[in-house]
This record gives C-alpha cells, sequence and structure tokens, in this order.
C-alpha cells in the first residue's frame, strides 16, 4: 500500500459490507450511515461477509483510491461492535491489512498490564 501522510485518520467501518460495492456506493455509504466525508484523505475500511477481503476507500489529492485485499488463509479481526467506526493507527493498519489481530499488539516491556481498548466512535 502506498504510504500515508503524517496525521492522516484510519476508520475501521464495523459491520459487514456488500463486497461488490465500488467507490461510489462506499463513499455513499460513508456519506449517509457513518455522516462523514470520504473525499477529506482519511481511509475507511470495510470487511466482506466471508471476514476475508476487505476494501479500503483513501480520496488523494489526485482522486479516490480503492484497494482491495484477500487473505488466502484465515480472516482479518473485526470489532464486535455493529455500528459506527473504530479509529486504528498506522501501525495497527499494518497488522491488519496482514491478516494480525491488530487489537493484540503492544509494545514490549510496556508498563502497562493490558493495552488500551481501540477507540470506538458512534
Amino acid at each position: 500500500m502506498i504510504g500515508l501522510p503524517p496525521g492522516t485518520r484510519i476508520w475501521l467501518v464495523s459491520g459487514i459490507t456488500d463486497m461488490r460495492k465500488g467507490m461510489d456506493s462506499l463513499s455513499a455509504h460513508v456519506q449517509t450511515a457513518l455522516a462523514d466525508d470520504p473525499f477529506s484523505g482519511q481511509l475507511f475500511i470495510f470487511r466482506g461477509r466471508r471476514a476475508d477481503r476487505l476494501k479500503v476507500l483513501w480520496h488523494q489529492a489526485q482522486g479516490l483510491c480503492l484497494y482491495y485485499r484477500r487473505l488466502d488463509q484465515g480472516h482479518f479481526v473485526w470489532p464486535q461492535i455493529s455500528s459506527g467506526t473504530v479509529l486504528l493507527s498506522a501501525a495497527q493498519l499494518s497488522l491488519l491489512l496482514e491478516g494480525i489481530d491488530w487489537r493484540r499488539a503492544h509494545r514490549s516491556g510496556s508498563a502497562e498490564a493490558d493495552p488500551a481498548p481501540p477507540t470506538v466512535a458512534a
């Protein structure tokens, strides 16, 4: 995936998305269901029912990008909430795209016994 500019917000969209949707349908979903701007430079990540596919919607200066990822084995870890979004860091995005449980990753030698749960937005 192309490097993200610093400060780019990465939103994991909860629930299941129809993977037949393209850029226009996903943009409309961001505008209506999430009340957000799909052209703001933020990333919006959607997962299909089978949990082995996801799409990332991102608007750059030149236009809208749609990144599609399918795992040959395993599945993408997704939050249990049914609506809203979850804010991810760039490191969590990298783990997610590799099929690694991004919720359990934490720094070694950390003073915290349990890492803080991900930020959930309604």
